[in-house]
């Protein structure tokens, strides 16, 4: 329901509510009948019940709401932190991973090659980034595998990246903690 619903649907209770209010004062000054009495009451009594609930319901989705802006806050600022520590190890593995790509004897387009298929980049997404074909992507990763003398986008990843994850066993632990 939409916030502005709910504000008329509670409004119109309330006033539901008031105007039975007032007809019951009339109708008990001029002497109606109790089960008429009784009628209204209930009819008024049930309208102010359903007000009053869908008032304590807006306070509890605007609280819920207030605590998940929080969470996310405190998520955003996690994140943040992480990234603010780990800038400068990324920085320094960036800069070992593209040593050992000159070391391979890769040319500079090779080697930004080299980094997009460690970011995980299909050929396409290559090749468009660097503005070439998707078959000049593919030569280039070719030679980065031929220079290397690695197998593949796998073993590639694996050379940079196998000893900075836990090994299978330990990974094994870690996730059963979870």
């Amino acid at each position: 329901m939409h916030p502005n619903e709910r504000w008329v649907l509670l409004l119109t209770l309330a006033l539901i509510s008031s105007v039975v209010a007032v007809d019951l004062w009339t109708d008990t000054s001029q002497g109606a009948p109790a089960w008429h009495v009784w009628v209204e009451g209930t009819a008024g009594a049930l309208a102010l019940a359903g007000a009053l609930y869908l008032l304590r319901q807006m306070f509890l989705l605007r609280g819920a709401l207030r605590h998940q802006q929080q969470a996310t806050e405190a998520w955003r600022q996690q994140s943040e932190q992480w990234r603010a520590q780990s800038k400068a190890y990324l920085a320094g593995l960036s800069s070992m991973i593209d040593q050992q790509l000159t070391t391979w004897g890769l040319t500079p387009s090779e080697r930004e090659v080299a980094f997009l298929l460690l970011k995980g980049m299909s050929l396409k997404e290559i090749a468009t980034i660097r503005g070439t074909s998707e078959k000049t992507a593919r030569v280039q990763s070719m030679a980065v595998y031929a220079k290397s003398g690695l197998a593949g986008r796998s073993e590639l990843a694996a050379f940079f990246l196998e000893d900075l994850l836990p090994a299978a066993d330990a990974a094994v632990g870690l996730s059963s903690d979870h």
